[in-house]
């Protein structure tokens, strides 16, 4: 009865603690991101702030990410108004399962107009924390480096620590390796805090929120769907909503609201964080899809890889949307900005339904725009720089996020079937987005070598993939993408499918040879996720995850040339 007491004591300590902040949003404009005269601000005074604020600045490249209101009835326009204040308590989660210390200097710098207090707090926001997610996860406040458990585990908690209590404890192992629980140290042993009680004081006005906007939805499918996701948001099971979820079909408005990727998790790789976007439809892009769709079950079925680790597509879902989104929170706002998803990340609907792949048409035209065109143009011969298009990149796009739902939905371990997020660990964010691109390359030949699309499209295709690294790969290997790419770029290098004009240091594509060097690597990276072997991944990334002196100085002189965007949405993001 004592340990269920100080059990309960401690849980409702931890709500508290969770719901302490209210804090503002500091971009609520579209000028430039770190203007301003150099000045030493108050936080100077509390903290060691990185020399260089503009220089991490300057890797943003702010983007109104406007919604279109015009086109809306006034119904519609209170519907996402809704979606929009149900989104702003996920944001509140985020911060505090990425960097809950950051939340502090956040606070104390609101209203301040020194410049360099005024470059920090934008840093805070753009990142949810005070480390750099565009620079190998580097402190620019403070000195500690990022905590590899973030707000999930106990500080200085390590895999190692957390298997061995498991083999001793297995009864505790589902708590623990469970994809939404927060983990506590209770002296020696190890307990659990459920998502949806540690976080119960953002989740209940969430939940209202969802069903308010439910109820003024013309959709009743999508209104379903809403009701299903607030009752998840309060009991962490997310599985009928998510089939629920697949099951709308062509929807005009749609959400991504879900504690669903796990790229913040580096102990046990399996924890996961809130995100959300709001979508509008883009209904002519979203109809040139359907070859995509249509051959998902014969790519599936062509990978190199035995039919028992290649579950059959056949008769499952594969949605597919083209939206604009016009306000994003959580793991969706900060640091990375995805273009793409592939939802829900949950094998067992893999294999009972299928998977949604959501493209960001306005994210997408801004980054091609404003970073890959850019970039290309400066450290790709010039002939081949000219291929790269929006179109291309788009495609390449699509068949990133049908990959993530082909190959193997399991590993098999030691004869038995075992998740493979679970059996890779932390290095699986990394070998899954790798898979995704090479996959989805895969997948992109067999479409224009069996007619399915036009052969002329297949050069400007492969030139555009490894155009996109070069975005990627300045990233560095702390970030999932950047991991994946560089893997990616350095294996394509030893196979001679990508090879450097030491007169111009400029990159070519042997696009001869790609084909050959895409299915190779596909092999290797389906292997690794079939047999779980996580000392094959690491040892795989460790040997590829090497940026070479060449690459490292190109990229370097490429600063004026933004890292990624930082969307500006018509209402404000809200840190509570």
């Amino acid at each position: 009865m004592r340990t269920l007491l100080v059990l309960s004591l401690v849980l409702t300590a931890i709500v508290l603690l969770l719901a302490a902040a209210q804090l503002p949003h500091p971009r609520n404009g579209t000028g430039p991101i770190g203007s301003g005269r150099a000045g030493e601000g108050a936080i100077a005074k509390h903290w060691k702030v990185a020399p260089d604020l503009d220089l991490h600045l300057a890797r943003y490249k702010v983007v109104p990410m406007p919604l279109n209101a015009a086109r809306l009835t006034v119904r519609e326009r209170r519907l996402i108004g809704q979606l929009v204040d149900a989104s702003q308590c996920l944001e509140a989660i985020f911060w505090r399962q990425n960097d809950p210390g950051a939340l502090t200097p956040y606070r104390q710098l609101e209203g301040s107009r020194e410049p360099l207090d005024e470059k920090v707090r934008q840093l805070l926001f753009l990142n949810a924390g005070r480390f750099d997610l565009l620079d190998e996860n580097r402190p620019f406040l403070g000195t500690e480096p990022m905590p590899p458990g973030h707000g999930f585990y106990p500080a200085g908690v390590t895999r190692e620590q957390l298997e061995t209590y498991v083999q001793a404890h297995p009864e505790k192992k589902a708590a623990l390796y469970s994809p939404q629980s927060v983990v506590l140290r209770q002296g020696k042993d190890w307990e659990t805090v459920p998502y949806h009680v540690a976080y119960r004081a953002w989740l209940e006005p969430a939940a209202q929120a969802l069903r308010e906007a439910a109820a003024l939805s013309a959709d009743q499918d999508f209104a379903r769907f809403l009701r299903l996701r607030a009752e998840a948001l309060l009991t962490d099971d997310y599985y009928p909503s998510d089939l629920a979820w697949l099951d709308l079909k062509a929807p005009k408005f749609d959400v991504i609201f879900a504690p669903y990727e796990t790229y913040l998790d580096d102990v046990l790789g399996v924890k996961t964080s809130y995100g959300a976007a709001v979508l509008v439809r883009n209904e002519a892009e979203s109809k040139r899809l359907a070859v995509f769709q249509k051959y998902v079950p014969e790519i599936q079925e062509a990978l190199p890889l035995p039919p028992a680790d290649l579950p059959s597509k056949r008769g499952l879902q594969t949605p597919m949307e083209v939206m604009d989104s016009p306000f994003r929170t959580g793991d969706l706002e900060h640091g990375y900005q995805a273009v793409a998803d592939n939802l829900p990340n949950d094998p067992k609907i893999h294999q009972e339904k299928g998977s949604k792949k959501i493209f960001f048409k306005n994210f997408m035209d801004a980054r091609v725009k404003y970073i890959i065109v850019p970039l290309a143009q400066r450290v790709m011969s010039s002939d081949q720089a000219a291929t790269v298009s929006g179109k291309a990149y788009m495609a390449g796009t699509l068949m990133h996020e049908i990959a993530h739902g082909l190959g193997p939905a399991f590993a098999h371990v030691s004869g038995k079937q075992v998740d493979i997020r679970e059996a890779i660990g932390p290095t699986y964010s990394g070998l899954e987005e790798a898979k995704a691109d090479v996959v989805g390359m895969f997948g992109l030949l067999w479409l224009t070598g069996h007619g399915y699309l036009p052969a002329s499209e297949r050069q400007s295709a492969l030139i555009s993939y490894v155009a996109d690294m070069f975005r990627t790969m300045r990233f560095g290997v702390a970030e999932a993408h950047g991991q994946a790419e560089l893997m990616e770029f350095s294996f394509l290098q030893e196979k001679g499918a990508v090879v450097r004009d030491p007169a111009s240091g400029k990159y070519r594509v042997d696009t001869a040879r790609m084909a050959g060097a895409i299915e190779e690597l596909a092999k290797e990276l389906l292997e690794q996720e079939a047999t779980g072997d996580r000392a094959r991944a690491e040892r795989w990334f460790a040997k590829y995850d090497v940026l070479a002196r060449p690459l490292y100085t190109l990229l370097a002189h490429q600063r004026d040339i933004p890292v990624d965007i930082a969307p500006v949405f018509s209402f404000p993001v809200k840190v509570q």
